[in-house]
């Protein structure tokens, strides 16, 4: 049998004691004087374990939290400014955009200043035109110095307005590069959506720099299909003008007025309405047959041939009889009267000698009647009739006092 001595009673005694005041929730902490007081009437002591400092990290759970309001989470104090990779991106595309836009106000500018320099041009260009045309209506002298002046001074606007042509050229480059450089910017601007670590804030500024970016692209499309329209519009209208130039300065040689370009005709190149069988004309009109002699007099031709192309007697018949020949006019009005009824029609230019005398007399005159052939060419290319619309050919004709050239329409 086990002797229980007194240090193990008073052991079991304090494990009763401490688990007690466990189980009743109330662990009595004791001062040091408290502690020797109890040692002195020898009942137990009670230490407590866990330090004030070791409780109050342990104990703390559960806890009642604060109540939170609304304005917590959806105000001020939750949007916050912050830096994000996003937010850096959305800056540095702001600046691209911002020089883009500038880029593109500095090309409208000069798109601008350069429409107003050729409406002056334009204006200077027409006022010696118009100085021209109503002297010759007015009546002149052939090649008369203050006319001719005039022509070199149209001359010199049209080569500056050739000059516009040229950096209009530049701009469409120019605006084509900054719109290549916006597109790139709105396809980096939508690729920055797809970017992790970005706030709410950020996907909002991506969103107005994407409609700011589409905007400028809007911009600049139409500042392109300006120039586009100004290139387009102006070649056009240097093309017609140079025509007509070569025509006046003809009609300036001559001092005899005539009229437009033979090249500035808007249904040129339109191919004529057939009604009939394919690949026949019904074409009812008859060309007109004018015969030119040394006074330049025009009377009507008989009737031509059934095909309605090709007539039976010459469009305009010119003897060279002196010299000083006037058939500019009466080249002119008969041309432009066929081409009036016929815009696709062609012509042949023939040289035709006579064949009386000898065999060295019949060359000379044959000789002539190429140059006068040549010399008639050139004329009909100065009024702006195409060369490769003109066929040459020549011949000889019994009947003939002179050399002479015709002019048929085919």
């Amino acid at each position: 049998m086990i002797k229980k001595s007194p240090k193990n009673r008073f052991f079991r005694n304090s494990a009763l004691l401490l688990s007690g005041a466990v189980f009743c929730g109330a662990i009595m902490t004791l001062t040091p004087a408290d502690a020797q007081a109890q040692r002195a009437s020898g009942a137990p002591v009670l230490i407590d374990p866990f330090p004030k400092k070791v409780r109050d990290q342990v104990y703390t759970k559960p806890v009642r939290t604060r109540d939170i309001k609304a304005n917590e989470i959806t105000g001020s104090s939750y949007f916050k400014p912050t830096q994000t990779i996003v937010s850096a991106k959305v800056t540095e595309l702001q600046s691209d955009l911002a020089k883009v836009q500038g880029n593109i106000t500095g090309i409208s500018g000069n798109l601008r200043n350069l429409e107003r320099s050729g409406e002056g041009k334009a204006a200077e260009y027409y006022a010696n035109i118009a100085t021209i045309n109503t002297q010759l209506q007015s009546g002149t002298t052939p090649g008369n110095p203050r006319l001719v002046q005039k022509i070199g001074a149209a001359e010199r606007n049209l080569e500056d307005l050739s000059t516009d042509v040229a950096r209009l050229n530049e701009l469409a480059v120019d605006a084509a590069r900054v719109a290549s450089e916006a597109s790139f910017l709105l396809e980096n601007t939508r690729a920055a959506y797809s970017v992790s670590g970005a706030v709410e804030e950020d996907h909002v500024d991506l969103a107005q720099l994407e409609d700011s970016i589409n905007n400028t692209l809007v911009l600049i499309e139409r500042v392109l299909n300006n120039v586009n329209d100004d290139i387009t519009r102006t070649t056009a209208y240097l093309g017609s003008e140079r025509h007509n130039l070569r025509a006046l300065a003809l009609a300036v040689t001559n001092g005899d007025l005539y009229g437009k370009s033979l090249a500035n005709r808007p249904f040129s190149s339109v191919t004529p309405f057939e009604p009939g069988a394919s690949g026949q004309s019904t074409r009812s009109i008859p060309a007109p047959s004018i015969s030119a002699g040394s006074s330049a007099a025009l009377t009507p031709s008989p009737a031509q041939s059934s095909t309605g192309l090709t007539t039976a007697r010459p469009l305009v018949k010119i003897r060279f009889d002196r010299p000083d020949v006037e058939y500019e006019q009466a080249v002119y009005m008969a041309v432009n009267e066929a081409l009036d009824r016929y815009p696709n029609a062609r012509f042949e230019l023939v040289a035709v000698n006579p064949t009386q005398g000898n065999a060295a007399q019949v060359a000379i005159e044959s000789t002539r009647a190429r140059r006068n052939a040549e010399r008639v060419l050139r004329t009909l290319t100065q009024m702006g009739l195409p060369l490769e619309r003109i066929d040459l050919s020549y011949t000889d004709n019994p009947q003939a006092t002179t050399n002479e050239v015709h002019l048929y329409i085919r």
